[in-house]
């Protein structure tokens, strides 16, 4: 079968790789009928990530046709199936599972032992996310195999195009986590720093949760757009000062609630001289991430207010001002998405449509695209904000 396939940092090529085959019961092989470029696989292609080895399949945004299923199914799949894959491999039976914290399930990361070393935790399993998180294939492929795929999927009811329900593999969940994690009240004010695709989806879950007004924080003007016809008001940081700009909208007590959907490669742009810094000292290795927004928010955030952290964060990260925070009562919540957790009642709002997450796409490819599509969307060319492949 055809892959994109990790060969080095900013080398992805699209290869033909050994079809996957069921190696467990509760397994089942799918025909990826539509995958996407995450933000996420952009740290990986810089090689921000460890533990990407040569060969590894990318993509943990997926959905398809099953072909074929291990003999553990019980029933919950069937040949012919449509179903949406979440990037959380999940085993439903363990204590955090039970607990809906999919993204910490206790048994699906192979390379459990591997990641409590490196980081001192362990995630669940991952599709197509380092070694660190498993070592799966992922689904920018003609072909997935879904491990667990018992409790691992989603089923796509019919009348709904693959567009409208590949993200809730994803994107949307992480959203709308972000924005759920804000607790959100009437009266608040919720900003978020980013509008990629998180943030896009963070933006309109925070509007469908009630708050007051949403402040979406970018350079981008096409994104900047997009973020506005979803009904935020917007801030391009080249222009004016975010936290000016934040104490006008909020009578000078700054937002309520933060949303930080940029993560650990905050772009230049995002400051002037400190985020040069965390640059220099990201590349000599004295930190691994750059943590400008994370400060910003802080910074900004009203007394007693909450910060939500979509963005992925590798490791170690300098200078953040904890005692502010702690002095401020600031309320910090974070985590890769429990995607499972959200499930039914996003698909409902896709249904009686309350959101339609295809708004995002402004790129679609085939599979052997996919290399350029990855140069694309990291430089942020031809107004890309959001790439569907179809393998």
């Amino acid at each position: 079968m055809r892959a994109l396939v990790w060969h080095g940092k900013e080398d992805i090529r699209c290869d033909s790789v050994s079809d996957p085959e069921i190696e467990d019961p509760r397994d089942a092989i799918v025909k990826v009928t539509s995958c996407a470029i995450c933000g996420s696989d952009l740290h990986l292609f810089h090689n921000f990530i460890p533990a990407m080895l040569p060969g590894d399949i990318m993509g943990h945004e997926m959905m398809g046709e099953v072909v074929e299923v291990g003999s553990g199914m019980n029933g919950s799949l069937k040949k012919g199936d449509r179903i949406v894959v979440p990037f959380t491999i999940i085993c439903g039976e363990c204590e955090q599972c039970k607990r809906g914290n999919y993204s910490v399930c206790e048994t699906t990361n192979r390379n459990k032992q591997l990641a409590d070393k490196v980081y001192g935790h362990a995630t669940a399993g991952l599709f197509g996310y380092t070694h660190l998180t498993g070592g799966y294939p992922g689904g920018q492929a003609e072909y997935v195999r879904v491990p667990y795929a018992d409790k691992t999927h989603i089923k796509a009811p019919e009348g709904l195009s693959d567009e409208q329900l590949l993200f809730l593999g994803d994107i949307l969940p992480t959203g709308w986590q972000a924005a759920v994690q804000c607790d959100i009240e009437p009266t608040d004010t919720v900003a978020i720093w980013g509008c990629g695709p998180v943030g896009q989806m963070a933006s309109r879950s925070a509007i469908l949760l009630g708050a007051k007004q949403v402040v979406a924080i970018d350079y981008l003007p096409e994104r900047l757009e997009m973020a506005e016809a979803g009904g935020a008001i917007t801030i391009n940081f080249e222009d004016e000062s975010v936290i000016e700009r934040l104490q006008e909208l909020t009578d000078g007590k700054g937002p309520e609630k933060c949303i930080d959907a940029v993560g650990l490669e905050s772009h230049v742009g995002w400051s002037q001289p400190d985020t040069l810094v965390d640059r220099a000292k990201q590349m000599v290795g004295l930190e691994n991430d750059r943590p400008h927004v994370l400060r910003e928010m802080i910074y900004v955030c009203r007394p007693a207010g909450i910060i939500s952290i979509p963005g992925v964060y590798s490791s170690l990260i300098d200078k953040i001002p904890m005692g502010l925070a702690m002095n401020k009562g600031l309320t910090i919540r974070t985590g890769q998405t429990h995607v499972n957790r959200w499930t039914d009642d996003l698909l409902r709002r896709i249904e009686e449509g309350q959101i339609d997450p295809s708004f995002v796409v402004t790129h679609t490819a085939s599979l052997d695209e996919g290399p350029d599509m990855y140069k694309l969307f990291r430089n942020k060319q031809d107004s890309c904000i959001k790439v569907v492949l179809t393998p």
